[in-house]
């Protein structure tokens, strides 16, 4: 994929140069690629190359631990009451959503950062039924881990930090020990920052953070006035933003200059992000699946004619889908994964309903998919919701078996 010879620099840039940096070590240095990519999955890959430089070696061992996080989802329902006959049932929903298939078979992070996150569910899950220190710990550790893959658990340390003084309120243990070693993904973060500012200049976790706040305005603009004026007004703010020196100041002119756009168009954009975040949970990821199998080059994607399901139905209506449909043919598949992504958010409905689960169980999946549904937003990509997509998936099947079963007993009463 596009980022991915990013992580690959930054692999060969630790070896060879002791430093991580994800940028072209030939070209001069850019501040802002000393902090975009985290470490450990350049670090997973040169463990790798250290052995063999061959990408085929990285993919067998993703599709590996794509295996091993299928494997501890379902370990994990087996504890939540989950029957070894519906198999069948986890495996159909598991395999009806490509983004786990394409992202094990990429250079790309995704599938490691769904390792950490899917062992953080699995210990904060076992927290609520056992209180025991070691499942903090083990929350703690994959915490730190996932967010030294991907940026995007940074800002969940807080929110871990509360989850765990109110799971250890509610099943009333004493809330010091498990404060202080929840305090620890924390402290590791705010560390990271304070060396992100010793080489850059600037405290700051990712400058990732950055990019986004212009990135979610154009995707916006896009959506409102058309791709055109998105692209002006992201060549113009770059060339802007490439005038302010030194980097801390053209980071922070970037993130000023991103939300006092966003608090312009508050009631717009927040309608519009949250309409993005909802279409996550059923995206059938149409252009993933697409790149992934050459049907559709970045050139297509980044095209300024816009040549998608949704630009084309509401450019050219109804009359237009036949065309298309005759240019995609795997708008079939796409079909189908739309419709399996909604029994997918069925059954989690269903889920959350369920009695015989606590609250502080089903309030804790619930939010931990809601928050990568949320922080994705504008750029809505499957593989976004990757890193909770085993769990939503687990959750569902817990919340179709109950349906299936209640309506089987009521049948045999009846």
């Amino acid at each position: 994929m596009g980022d991915s010879f990013e992580y690959i620099y930054e692999a060969f840039n630790i070896k060879d140069l002791g430093i991580s940096y994800s940028g072209n070590p030939v070209l001069p240095i850019d501040p802002a690629h000393l902090t975009q990519r985290q470490p450990l999955y350049p670090l997973f890959l040169l463990a790798v190359y250290t052995i063999v430089v061959n990408n085929w070696v990285v993919i067998g061992l993703q599709c590996l631990l794509s295996v091993f996080n299928i494997w501890l989802v379902r370990r994990l329902l087996l504890c939540l009451g989950f029957s070894k006959k519906y198999d069948g049932w986890l495996l159909m929903l598991m395999l009806t959503y490509p983004a786990q298939m394409i992202n094990a078979c990429t250079i790309a992070p995704d599938i490691l950062l769904q390792t950490f996150t899917v062992l953080y569910a699995y210990a904060a899950i076992r927290f609520t039924f056992t209180p025991a220190t070691k499942y903090v710990v083990l929350m703690s550790i994959a915490l730190i881990a996932g967010f030294m893959v991907k940026p995007v658990l940074f800002p969940f340390v807080f929110i871990h930090l509360v989850w765990v003084i109110w799971a250890a309120y509610k099943k009333g243990v004493k809330v010091q020990r498990p404060l202080v070693i929840a305090l620890v993904p924390l402290c590791a973060a705010l560390l990271y920052a304070n060396i992100n500012s010793s080489r850059t200049g600037k405290y700051h976790f990712s400058s990732n953070t950055a990019f986004n706040a212009l990135f979610y305005n154009y995707k916006y603009i896009g959506a409102t006035s058309g791709e055109d004026s998105a692209t002006r007004f992201l060549h113009s703010e770059r060339a802007r933003l490439d005038q302010i020196m030194p980097y801390s100041a053209q980071y922070d002119a970037s993130v000023s200059g991103g939300l006092t756009l966003l608090k312009q168009h508050l009631l717009g954009y927040t309608a519009y992000h949250l309409r993005k975040s909802a279409f996550i949970f059923v995206d059938p990821g149409k252009a993933e699946t697409d790149l992934f199998t050459g049907k559709l080059t970045y050139g297509q994607l980044y095209s300024r004619t816009p040549t998608g399901f949704w630009e084309t139905v509401k450019n050219k209506g109804i009359s237009g889908l036949i065309a298309y449909c005759g240019q995609n043919p795997s708008i079939l598949w796409a079909a189908l994964v739309f419709f399996f992504n909604v029994l997918r958010v069925w059954g989690f409905v269903l889920f959350l309903r369920l009695r015989q689960y606590t609250p502080l169980l089903r309030w804790f999946m619930a939010g931990y998919c809601l928050y990568f549904a949320l922080l994705a937003g504008p750029i809505e990509n499957t593989r976004y919701f990757l890193p909770v997509s085993l769990l939503f998936a687990g959750c569902s099947v817990l919340g179709w078996i109950h349906r299936a079963e209640k309506r089987q007993l009521k049948n045999v009463i009846g």
